[in-house]
């Protein structure tokens, strides 16, 4: 098999290539307007050129084939490539690269009712990380995966709500600012990823130690590795997702943390909890 071979869609998507060629302009001329690090171009490309990999190759068969394949497939999706574009900090570069009246509309936009409430939407602290979890484990529910597997149009809703989610997740997570302006304070930055990790390692314990074929269907589809039975293939998968996915999410406890001990030697956190209380008192005189 040939490179060719392997970089041949499984399922053609054109949507998917116009969604892709759109964000790739847009941060190449983002990056000549604006002044990039090196490592930050580096590391978008490199998680976005992985997204197009996972999403559009033959991947997919594989995936649909293998459990233990899937699951690595979703961990670059939901955890490790949409964190590494995030930590590239794209929202502002790819904004430079838009023509000027596009990002004159854009923060007009965002200036208005529905802007705003969007925008809190997106970045909602306790509904973004819900998502986040929800969106892994809801696939791995034995009824939702037989028939994401089967139609086309539910697998490909079933990628993209955990790269969209992952996406939404990184954003809160590798803020580097006080709250406000960020969505979530410095400290519950930390403790987060301790929290969304936690039903995803119990879900991986629980698939690794399964004693019966959780997931057939992949015996129906025709396994890509007939040496791994069904059992064998479940526990690669549910050790995938118990250790390496828990590996990923414990860089963002250590990233979100560096942020708070530095915003806090700047004396960052002091003035945030002191515009919480000037605004505690406008509300309450007003």
């Amino acid at each position: 098999m040939t490179v060719l071979d392997w970089l041949t869609p499984w399922e053609f998507s054109p949507s998917l290539i116009l969604i892709f060629i759109l964000c790739a302009v847009l941060f190449w001329r983002g990056t000549r307007v604006r002044q990039v690090q090196r490592w930050r171009q580096w590391l978008f490309w490199l998680g976005f050129v992985g997204l197009y990999l996972n999403l559009h190759t033959l991947v997919d068969y594989y995936s649909e084939r293998m459990f233990f394949i899937h699951r690595i497939q979703h961990l670059f999706l939901h955890h490790l490539l949409p964190l590494m574009v995030m930590l590239s900090y794209p929202g502002q570069v790819m904004r430079a690269g838009l023509p000027l009246k596009w990002r004159r509309k854009l923060r007009d936009g965002l200036q208005t009712r529905w802007g705003g409430a969007l925008q809190r939407l997106f970045t909602h602290r306790i509904l973004v990380p819900f998502l986040f979890v929800f969106f892994v484990l809801v696939w791995l529910l034995p009824v939702p995966q037989f028939y994401s597997m089967i139609d086309w149009r539910l697998y490909r809703v079933m990628n993209w709500s955990v790269v969209i989610s992952g996406f939404m997740y990184w954003n809160l997570i590798l803020d580097r600012r006080p709250a406000p302006p960020a969505a979530m304070r410095p400290w519950a930055r930390v403790v987060s990823p301790l929290l969304t990790m936690a039903p995803q390692i119990v879900a991986g314990a629980y698939i690794t130690f399964a004693t019966v074929d959780l997931y057939p269907i992949f015996d129906l589809c025709g396994r890509a590795m007939p040496s791994f039975d069904a059992l064998k293939d479940q526990a690669v998968g549910g050790l995938i997702m118990w250790v390496a996915a828990g590996l990923v999410e414990t860089f963002g406890v250590v990233y979100a943390l560096a942020t708070a001990i530095r915003l806090s030697a700047k004396g960052r956190m002091r003035s945030e909890a002191l515009d919480r209380i000037r605004l505690g008192n406008v509300t309450t005189s007003s």
